[in-house]
Parts: C-alpha cells; structure tokens; sequence
C-alpha cells in the first residue's frame, strides 16, 4: 500500500518541491488573497471609526454596558462584557466574532483548493509526475495560510491603529485573529486527510467552526468554561484593549502544530487521491428520482441547502429573541437608531426590518452558491457526460437554477420564521412566526436578482463568475448594512436590489417594486441562459 512506501521515504523526497508549490499558490491567489485582505482591513477600520464616534465619552460606554451586560443574547452574539471597559474593547466586542469567521474561512479555501480539490481534479497528480514530495502540497497549502494569516495580523494592526486605537492592543487583535486562522487552516488539513471530496471537507470545517462559534456564545452568556474550547473564545478572552492578555496565544500555536501534526499522520496512512473516509458504496440501480437532470441536481445541493437553512434559521431566532428589547437599547444608546430604516418611532417593526433584510442576504448567498455549483459540474467535467445524453443545455442549466431559486426562498422564510418564533416566545404571541415568515418573503425578488446576476456571470463571464458573483454580494452587503454607517453618498446603493425593495414590516407592501425587481430578475436568468447556450461548457 502507498502509506507502508511514503512511511519510510526520507524527509528531503517528502518534501521536495515545496517553494515552487509555494510560489505557484500565491500566483493562484494573487487576485483572491487581497480582496480577503482588503476586507477584513476594512471590517477593522470602518467599525473601529464608527464606534469611536458613537460611543466618545466614558459615560456613553458605560450605558452600552450595563444596557448589553442585562442581555444575554447580545452577550451570546458579541462576547465577554468585559471587552465593553474600553472603546476598544468594545470594537472587539460587535466584530472579532465575524472578523475570525471570515479568516477561518479564508484559510479554510486556502488550504482545501490547493490540497483535496487538487487531488479531486487531477491536478495533483500532475504535480507529483514531477519531483514533489508527497507532503509538499499540504507544506505548500499551510505555508500559503500562513502567510495570508501574517498578512491578516499586519493588516488588522494597520486598520486599528491607524484609526486611533492603541498600539498594545492592536497588535494582540492582529495576532489573535491570524490565530484563529492558522488554527483552522490545520482543521482544514486534518479534513482533507479523512475525507474524499472538497465539499465533505469543507462541510465538516464549517461545522467546527460553528461548533467554535457555539461553545464561544454559551461560555459568554454561563461561566465562561466553554469559551476555552474555541479559538474564537480564545481571541475573545485575550481582551486586546482591555487587559491585553497574550498567554492565549500559546494556545493556538498549540492547536495548530498538534492538528498540523495529525494531518501528516493521517496524509502518512493513506492513498493518494483517497481519504480515510472514502465515497460511500451507492446502490446497485439509481431511485427514480436520479432519472432527471433536475433530480440529479437535487441531490448533489440537498446537503448545502441543508446546513444554509440551519444556518439562517439559527441566526433568525438569535435576532428575534432581541426585538423585544431594542426599544430599551435604544434608549440606552439613541445613537443607534440613526441607523434603523425607521429610526427609533418603530424601533421593533425597524429592528425586524433590517434583521429580516440580513436573512435576505444570506439566503440570497445560497442562491450564488447553487449558481455556482453548476460550473463548478462543469469545470470538473461532470456535465459533459449528461449533455452528450438527450439532455439539452437549457434543461441542465434549468435544474441547478431551480434549486436556487425554489432553496433561496425555502432559506429565506426559514430564517423568518426562526425570527417570528422566538420573537412570538419572547412577547407570547403565537402569530408572529407566520407574520414573519410573510414579512420575510416580501425580499424574494431581491433574492432572485441576485441569483440571477450570478446566473449572467456563469454564461457570459464564466471564468470569472466566481468572483464576480460574490463582489455583487459584497456590494449588496455594504449597501444594505454599511450605506448609513459609513455615510456613503446616496446613489451608492440604487444599485442594489434590496433598495428597491419595501423595507417591510416597517414599510407597507406595495406590489409595483415587487413586480419590477422580479422582472429584471427574470431578464437577468434569459440573459444567463442566452450567453450559456452560445459559449463551450467547460471553459
């Protein structure tokens, strides 16, 4: 077997190959890393500008924390109160716990393209034919990582002090958030090593990452135990400005040498181009349900369509069970309400308003995800297979499409559902879960705008759908979320679909914008399929 031959290789034929692994990953990566870069310094820097000039007095910051402090769901979506003891703490508090999940996810796209996809795609192997170890690509991928990660840390550390902060503290906020990322490239090494597939890898990353994000949130609102078993927690408790705890560190460069030194166990004991757990045996004759293309597409997004319900849903209830006291907040910390659609006369409708506009956004995320699945089937050269058959490409791509527009709206009421239920517990009003649930499909159109955006990038603009797709959500979110905050002039969101839409429940819902948005949307879908059926599959 392989592993019983690599066992016994010497070091320097393992691990051959590996600058120009190296040197050919971050030619791959020289357009993606520094919009990754790019992004994470700005979270830093616009959050840090915004919270300064909210909260500039001590007494300011110590109503927010008395006012966040009697809440435990905003306590289990930020983290420990004692970050709030400082202005910088408090800008640790609203963003590292979204600021590590980008970096995790950085790192774990990092690591999982240029390992498993690699293997899955062939690419590999026609590196190995040349002189590269068979622990090169994984040095390589980590090496990459921690490069990005390093990059992370310096830019993180620019944006703080470069708005302001404290120099201590910034470089800890630098160096913990390059942690967390560090520590899930490994998870994502050790992935790649059990599984088969890259989405199975990346499935299981994402699931120890909200595992991370989990154990964070109920250390912070218990005793504080559970927060030890996350590396989000981790960044937490190192309190960068408020304390400037750097033992922490020594825990993600523990978790990351043992879980890098699982991974070159585990790539050790196995087959190249196999993981431990490999494709499970299918079934002798297919269901009936295999029997069309959109059956077929069913199958391969039912799991994704899964975790993303969850996922929103989850999100959902943690925002409705806040409603109820954003009148109180507001109160508190009147400020905020300029950046409420409706300001603070209907704090709860406004509140829900712009909880159920984030939940669009995701689910509209999942829409680009499906979009993108199906050139990803082609790319891989799965497609190629079911067009030779009597399967026409307008059919194929009709059946991915549904996916995502039928899924990106199950999500979409899913999430407000999950905001209807608990906000209905926190008030004992049995019909909110319905109302919201309406409420959330009002943003359906806009959901559909998006997916078809996607769509016209995937049949004019195929090589460059990926990132063209996801530089129109990024627009979206910072239109959405940002416009107000970073007062950005007015025209810059007419772009985005979600402007055009009514804001309910605070605003009444009137059906000529619904109408108009669903019909650039539908345009957008005949301009995709047009430019698919006049291009090659595959390029």
């Amino acid at each position: 077997m392989n592993a019983v031959v690599t066992s016994r290789t010497p070091m320097r034929d393992n691990t051959s190959g590996v600058g120009t692994l190296l040197r050919f990953a971050l030619w791959r990566e020289r357009l993606s890393l520094p919009c990754w870069l790019l992004g994470v310094g700005a979270l830093v820097a616009f959050q840090s500008l915004g919270s300064q000039r909210f909260y500039d007095t001590p007494q300011k910051l110590a109503q927010l924390r008395e006012t966040i402090g009697a809440s435990a769901a905003t306590v289990a979506m930020g983290g420990p109160t004692r970050l709030l003891d400082t202005i910088g703490g408090e800008i640790v508090f609203e963003i590292f716990a979204y600021l590590a999940i980008v970096v995790a996810l950085m790192n774990m796209f990092l690591v999982g393209r240029h390992t498993r996809s690699d293997e899955e795609t062939g690419r590999a192997e026609l590196l190995r034919s040349a002189r590269v170890g068979r622990w090169a690509p994984t040095i390589a991928s980590l090496a990459l990582a921690g490069l990005a990660d390093i990059a992370v840390a310096l830019a993180v550390f620019a944006a703080a002090v470069g708005t302001g902060l404290p120099v201590a503290g910034s470089l800890l906020l630098g160096v913990v958030t390059a942690g967390v990322g560090i520590t899930f490239a490994a998870v994502t090494a050790v992935a790649a090593q059990v599984f088969e597939n890259p989405r199975s890898v990346y499935g299981a990353v994402g699931l120890a990452l909200a595992a991370a994000y989990v154990a964070r949130a109920v250390g912070d609102v218990g005793n504080g135990v559970a927060s030890w078993t996350s590396p989000i927690g981790w960044g937490q408790r190192s309190y960068p400005y408020a304390g400037d705890r750097w033992w922490t560190v020594l825990l993600f460069a523990a978790a990351t040498a043992t879980l890098t030194a699982v991974a070159f166990l585990l790539l050790d004991r196995r087959d190249f181009g196999a993981g431990l757990f490999g494709y499970a045996t299918g079934r002798p004759n297919a269901s009936w349900a295999l029997r069309s293309p959109l059956g077929l597409a069913w199958r391969l997004q039912r799991g994704s369509l899964a975790g993303w319900t969850v996922g929103v849903f989850a999100l959902g209830a943690a925002y409705g069970s806040f409603a109820d006291s954003i009148e109180d907040f507001l109160t508190d910390n009147p400020e905020i309400a300029a950046y409420l659609p409706g300001g603070a006369t209907r704090a709860v409708d406004s509140y829900l308003s712009l909880t159920v506009s984030i939940i669009a956004l995701l689910s509209a995320a999942f829409g680009i995800t499906s979009v993108l699945r199906a050139r990803g089937e082609e790319t891989a050269g799965r497609a190629e297979p079911i067009l030779a058959a009597p399967v026409s490409r307008a059919h194929w791509l009709t059946s991915h499409l549904a996916v995502a527009v039928v899924g990106g709206g199950f999500v979409l009421a899913c999430g407000g559902f999950g905001v209807g239920l608990s906000y209905g517990l926190t008030i004992a009003d049995a019909v909110q879960p319905l109302r919201m649930t309406g409420v959330a499909l009002v943003y359906l159109p806009a959901v559909w705008s998006i997916v078809a955006i996607a769509t016209v990038c995937c049949g004019w603009f195929p090589k460059a759908a990926v990132p063209l797709a996801w530089t129109v959500f990024a627009y979206c979110a910072v239109a959405l979320l940002f416009t107000a905050a970073f007062d950005l002039p007015d025209w810059f969101d007419e772009a985005s679909p979600f402007t055009h839409t009514p804001k309910a429940p605070l605003e009444s819902v009137t059906a000529a914008p619904l109408l108009l948005v669903t019909a650039i949307a539908a345009a957008g879908l005949g301009v995709g399929f047009a430019g698919f059926r006049r291009r090659d599959t595959g390029f």
